[in-house]
């Protein structure tokens, strides 16, 4: 009888290993092209309905916020964007994925802000100097955006917790460098800081082969041949990780790729569109190259 009910205990802690996680997780972290420009009402009416279809098994929480059905957010017009509903890569990541796995939630943490750096504001080991040297402005200065996106991480995973739900962190993304071209400090220790933000994401989090998909900039600012070198800095981090992957972005003027608003920086409703996409496929395709199952 003792020998029984030790095979049914260790039955059951093989079934509950093999056990699909209720809940995928996907991080989202940088600064404006991360925030995104796209105007949501300038999406096809059908493409809003793909949307609206999913949202009731895809979550979205930004900057601190409580979850809720994937959608726009709220946006104040003003002359850079004269429209009142807002999104980011977040709607086609989540719509993606969501279609591609009709069967899976999906709950994804986003925490970005225009104008900061990898050097100063992301810096998982976050330094005053560094800070004032990067960001402008006191705010900017101050902040702490990798702890606080770990905050908001842990905050929607106690609430999965609470709702009696298993979870599983799928990937993280990251669309940032524009202003890390600036300076010839953040320029040089670019790809190191990239280690350094990945390494600290798995760490923390206590998942060691975190996958994570980059954006690669394209502008045209900064110090010169700053642009270039930060881009060629993801190219190299890329290589060197087997579970990292780069979306390729192209610097011809007229973004024909992904196409931006005509300030030349800020990617536009299709941009983000593609952005979005492409970011949800890299993922599928790391995953396939692993061959393992996500989920």
């Amino acid at each position: 009888m003792k020998n029984h009910m030790v095979f049914i205990f260790l039955f059951l802690v093989l079934l509950s290993f093999g056990q699909e996680k209720d809940v995928q997780i996907v991080l989202l972290a940088g600064q404006s092209n991360m925030v995104g420009g796209g105007n949501y009402e300038n999406l096809d009416a059908s493409v809003i309905k793909r949307v609206e279809a999913i949202s009731n098994r895809v979550k979205f929480s930004f900057n601190g916020a409580i979850a809720v059905p994937l959608s726009y957010t709220k946006n104040k017009p003003s002359e850079k964007y004269n429209f009142k509903k807002r999104f980011g890569p977040e709607i086609f990541i989540g719509l993606t994925l969501a279609e591609k796995y009709p069967n899976k939630e999906f709950l994804l943490i986003k925490r970005s802000l225009g104008g900061t750096s990898l050097y100063g504001a992301w810096n998982p080991d976050w330094d005053a100097a560094k800070a004032k040297l990067l960001e402008k402005g006191e705010f900017k200065q101050n902040l702490k955006l990798y702890n606080l996106h770990l905050e908001d991480i842990k905050m929607n995973l106690k609430q999965l917790s609470s709702q009696g739900k298993t979870y599983s962190i799928y990937g993280l993304t990251w669309m940032q460098g524009e202003n890390d071209a600036i300076h010839e400090a953040s320029v040089k220790s670019y790809r190191n800081n990239l280690k350094k933000l990945i390494k600290s994401y798995r760490r923390d989090l206590n998942v060691s082969e975190l996958p994570m998909v980059l954006g690669q900039i394209n502008s045209r600012y900064g110090i010169e041949g700053g642009s270039d070198k930060v881009r060629q800095a993801m190219v190299k981090f890329t290589n060197q990780d087997y579970y990292t992957a780069l979306i390729k972005t192209s610097k011809d003027a007229t973004w024909f790729d992904f196409p931006k608003h005509t300030d030349n920086v800020h990617y536009n409703t299709e941009g983000q569109k593609r952005l979005g996409t492409a970011f949800a496929n890299m993922f599928i395709s790391i995953y396939k190259k692993l061959d393992v199952k996500p989920f």
